[in-house]
């Protein structure tokens, strides 16, 4: 491994810095010590995370490779206990409703499958660290390529990789200077459960074959292979290895197929064939050239600039990352390349595909773990929500594809457990806080905090009411989403039971927060986490409904499914303010076990909700801050992601030097070395979600268009008094480009892709001019349109 002082390599990045823009590069001047130093790279379906090492490790996944198949979870006894809980808690009997809770409605197992890693590929090269010079490795944000470029012995080496959405597969070119100066060794590596390992050569080009399930029985079966093309040299085998001597470049092409989606072995691996068969035929340059084009499409409708970070922004990543931690102001680009990776993150893990597509898991697409942190799955209870946060905003709509599939997935099996946990057989789905690539929608876990949360259903709901909102795409909405959306209230219609003359949840949670059970009540002073309708599941459930009319209004849509979500909605409590000013939490004031919670769920109304921003309800804005600033002052944001929703809450409140605040704290405390997320710091398990939510944190910090107007600039930092940015789209599928200087904006420009209403609004209120004229009412936009912004 190489391990060069800190010094050496502040002096090699003055001499290569020109080579990497620092808003749009990670790098690095050795190589990676852990996974999470790797730099991630995929195409939506398979993931690979290069360590560019003497002998190179490239971690590799496919977003299908789970511990194993489909379990029946489910409690027999959950709907016997229903009514005795909620029995008791109407009386107040809160220990007792939910020790019964979790002993007769959790799942046996009380967990589903978790994520799998696929394995590895090992590259043996034949060298030495101690000989190794003038190390790169890079990561290109923009294009989705990674580079690892070093000398060896006088001769240059460079390594490229790409994930290919086009074509499918993972592609490699290793390359040397000099004619006949490369050798390598590679194989697929992989600890468990491996039923076949092959290697075969002819014809100047090696095959790696390796089958493999993720359990001893019941689990999902693959194989992964890799076709390896010398271009000069020899190749042989060696046991389960492609050996190439003599080489002036080798080109790699990889692909994993499995029986998630194939029924069979040879329908997979006929699959697996054609895709690599017409990989090798592409050639390299081709693959390369068609991958980083598809990228940059997406990943280049975004450009930001908040600044220019001088001489911190000529340093490698990782000791950016060291620097910033004590002295922020001098780098501000670090945030602009956080921005440009989370949305690289996004491309590389939510592609649509084929066949049965899948989103990003709570570790994105790359896990080098068998027992990954929480199972590396879908968390509903905020973190699958969070990873769809700049989809929109940040011109990514295309991404949330993967996300609808998941839940057409987790729909019938949803209706299943309705049916067999709440009797609940009207068409209606339910959703509790985890879930599956199989859709497994059975209390997860077993834990008074968490465990009992029936509300999944509703708040993906929000991202799918949200992509519509950016997108105006009504057969979407119509065809695919309407059918979630309806499901999903149904559920609630038939769930939900009257107390205190509100329809009302429960048992259920304030994820993941505990309260101590009041004197009046039963066993005081014990903690406990389960209730009657917490604040939250007001907000989702009136959400919800209102998403049922919306829908129902666009695609002419009135019948019993609007009709009742309109009855519904007055019979919803709104949100009610506690003692000292702020939004209470659960049905009663109770006390906090944890005032520093990381978990903002009261407040889901300011934000992604919007019920409680300051242009639709300056009361309960003035009572979610309370509340905000509460959570903050006693520790709250102590996860990455939970310091990265801090950001986007503090954005609605128009409280831009707070947003910034947690801005730089996050990039400070949580980022690992390759920039990914963390729980609580590097060492700690990584988390995605944290990438996503800080991406989106910065753009609602520029623009906001959630109350029916575009909000220019409403929560711009006094520290980021100058930049621009183009790319960003507003609800109404408006896309916005702007310039700002000494704090003030000085242009703005919208083009309106889809037509219809355009409210405008500058900063706290400024005066304006669109398109020469003075602006003092809503306009009727033409799709096509430019509408240029002006200040006097």
């Amino acid at each position: 491994m190489l391990l060069f002082p800190l010094l050496q390599l502040a002096v090699w990045a003055t001499i290569v810095h020109a080579r990497f823009d620092p808003s749009r590069f990670t790098w690095y001047t050795s190589p990676a010590n852990n996974f999470t130093s790797a730099l991630p790279l995929g195409n939506g379906r398979l993931g690979a995370a290069v360590w560019g090492s003497t002998v190179e490790n490239i971690t590799l996944n496919e977003n299908s490779i789970w511990s194993g198949q489909f379990m029946d979870r489910v409690n027999p006894d959950a709907y016997s206990a229903l009514d005795p809980v909620r029995s008791m808690l109407k009386q107040g009997n809160i220990t007792a409703a939910g020790q019964m809770t979790l002993a007769r409605m959790v799942g046996s197992p009380d967990e589903p499958r978790a994520y799998h890693p696929l394995g590895s590929l090992v590259l043996h090269f034949g060298q030495e660290d101690s000989h190794v010079e003038n190390y790169t490795r890079s990561l290109d944000l923009l294009k989705g390529r990674a580079i690892v470029d070093y000398e060896y012995h006088g001769v240059q080496f460079r390594r490229e990789y790409v994930a290919s959405h086009p074509a499918g597969v993972i592609a490699a070119r290793l390359s040397a200077s000099e004619a006949g100066r490369l050798n390598v060794a590679a194989s697929i590596s992989r600890d468990r459960y491996v039923t076949e390992k092959a290697a075969t050569v002819g014809n100047g080009t090696g095959s790696l074959k390796l089958r493999a399930s993720t359990a001893e029985s019941d689990g999902i079966n693959f194989t992964a292979a890799a076709r390896i093309v010398a271009h000069g040299g020899r190749v042989s085998r060696n046991a389960s290895s492609v050996v190439v001597q003599n080489a002036t470049a080798v080109d790699i092409f990889i692909d994993a197929e499995t029986s998630y989606r194939y029924a069979d072995l040879a329908a997979w691996e006929a699959e697996l064939d054609r895709k690599l068969d017409a990989a090798v035929r592409t050639s390299f340059p081709v693959i390369e050239q068609s991958a980083t084009a598809d990228h940059e499409a997406l990943a280049g409708r975004v450009h930001l600039d908040l600044g220019s970070s001088h001489a911190a922004g000529d340093l490698p990543t990782d000791v950016r990352l060291a620097k910033y931690r004590t002295d922020p102001d001098a780098d501000p680009e670090l945030a602009t390349l956080m921005f440009q990776f989370g949305r690289h993150s996004l491309i590389a893990s939510s592609r649509e595909t084929s066949t049965s597509p899948l989103p990003p898991n709570l570790q994105g697409l790359w896990n080098e773990d068998y027992e990954p942190a929480w199972g590396g799955r879908y968390t509903v209870n905020i973190n699958l929500e969070m990873n769809y946060w700049p989809a929109g905003v940040t011109n990514l709509a295309e991404t949330l594809g993967p996300l609808i599939s998941l839940l057409e997935t987790v729909k019938p099996r949803g209706q299943d457990i309705a049916r067999r946990m709440y009797h609940c057989d009207n068409g209606g789905y339910v959703l509790h806080h985890n879930t599956d690539l199989w859709g497994d929608a059975v209390p997860v876990n077993n834990g008074t905090k968490w465990t009992m949360w029936p509300m999944g259903g509703a708040w993906l709901s929000a991202n799918l009411m949200e992509h519509h909102r950016f997108t105006q795409d009504t057969t979407l909405l119509k065809e695919r989403i309407w059918p979630l959306l309806q499901s999903a209230a149904q559920f609630y219609h038939c769930y939900l039971f009257l107390f205190n003359g509100y329809l009302s949840t429960g048992p259920s949670s304030s994820p993941e927060n505990a309260f101590t059970v009041p004197n009046d009540m039963s066993e005081s002073g014990k903690e406990e986490g389960i209730d009657i309708a917490p604040t939250m599941d007001n907000t989702l459930l009136s959400d919800l409904f209102h998403f049922i009319i919306e829908t129902g209004n666009i695609v002419g849509i009135n019948n019993t499914d609007t009709a009742r979500a309109s009855s519904s909605l007055p019979r919803i409590k709104h949100p009610q303010i506690g003692s000292y000013g702020q939004i209470l939490e659960w049905r009663h004031e109770y006390e906090e076990t944890e005032p520093g919670h990381r978990h903002m769920s009261p407040i889901f109304g300011l934000f992604p909700g919007t019920q409680m921003t300051p242009l639709v309800n300056s009361t309960l804005a003035a009572a979610a801050k309370v509340l905000l600033d509460h959570r903050i002052a006693h520790g709250s944001g102590s996860t990455g992601w939970s310091r990265a929703w801090s950001i986007s809450l503090y954005s609605r409140l128009f409280d831009g030097d707070a947003a910034w605040n947690h801005t730089q704290v996050f990039l400070r405390t949580y980022p690992s070395a390759n920039l990914w997320n963390t729980d609580s710091g590097p060492g700690s398990a990584f988390q995605i979600d944290g990438n996503f939510g800080f991406t989106a944190g910065i753009a609602e910090m520029l623009l906001q268009s959630h109350a029916g107007v575009v909000h220019f600039l409403p929560a711009l930092p006094s520290s980021v008094s100058n930049g621009k940015v183009s790319g960003l789209v507003a609800r109404g599928n408006f896309v916005v480009d702007m310039e700002w200087s000494d704090g003030e904006l000085t242009w703005a420009r919208v083009t309106a892709r889809a037509g219809g209403k355009l409210a405008i609004r500058v900063q706290d209120g400024r005066q304006f001019s669109v398109n020469g004229s003075e602006y003092t009412e809503e306009i009727s936009s033409v799709k096509g349109k430019v509408y240029e912004i002006s200040l006097p």
